[in-house]
């Protein structure tokens, strides 16, 4: 039974996920700013899908079933344990996206990232357990909407447009409320619940924050460079 559930609910989103990737060619058409990167275009409009996804359910998830937010190891609702497994799905999915059409040194820094979450979600997925702390983790995908928005404006030469800026605005804001705020959170639970938790999978958690919390802020530093930074040293030199 819990077989099935991995391969209808796991597998059942890696392969929705990769037909609508497949889908994207016709449904936004690659403006010719993109045409040389078309399959990054159908990534990022792919990325932007599940993010809006994973990042809603997840506040449903807690407006639904308050009870998770107080014991984020055991109370859930099923449609949260599905979505956990429709967000492994996506990974999987983007992961031999990434591998199939970019070389190791282009995106290691992704696929060593994906290969975190994917361990990680799979354990709350096959045990049922912390997947609350999965779901805490998904609020970072509400930022990851306005990180997709602003790849797909460069993309279609919009860079120096209103909407641009607002949105980098935005990303920043909501990068800090809904990134870094959270994974600071989720490192402050864990060793708040030590006692709580099994070595091993205390471990795993740890090992994950680890890696999370250093990317996300070398990340926030060079969205912080492109976007303001940078744009200001040209304004002076003018």
């Amino acid at each position: 039974m819990e077989l099935l559930l991995v391969v209808l609910v796991v597998g059942g989103s890696a392969a929705a996920f990769r037909l609508l990737n497949a889908a994207l060619e016709r449904l936004v058409p690659p403006p010719p700013s993109a045409q040389r990167n078309r399959w990054k275009w159908r990534n990022i409009w792919t990325s932007l899908a599940h993010s809006l996804l994973s990042g809603a359910g997840a506040l449903l998830a807690f407006y639904l079933h308050p009870q998770m937010a107080h014991d984020l190891i055991d109370s859930h609702l099923p449609a949260a344990h599905h979505l956990l497994g429709i967000s492994i799905g996506y990974f999987l999915h983007d992961f031999g996206d990434m591998m199939w059409h970019q070389k190791l040194h282009q995106c290691w820094e992704l696929l060593f990232h994906h290969s975190v979450v994917i361990v990680c979600f799979g354990f709350a997925f096959l045990v049922h357990r912390f997947v609350g702390f999965a779901m805490v983790a998904l609020l970072v995908e509400i930022n990851s909407v306005f990180l997709h928005l602003r790849t797909i404006l460069r993309m279609a030469g919009l860079a120096h447009t209103t909407s641009y800026r607002l949105t980098s605005l935005v990303n920043l804001g909501t990068y800090v409320v809904f990134r870094i705020s959270t994974l600071a959170w989720m490192t402050r639970w864990l060793v708040l619940n030590r006692e709580q938790i099994a070595p091993a999978t205390y471990a795993l958690s740890t090992v994950g924050m680890a890696v999370m919390t250093p990317m996300n802020i070398v990340l926030f530093y060079r969205l912080l460079r492109n976007d303001f930074l940078t744009s200001s040293h040209c304004q002076k030199d003018k």
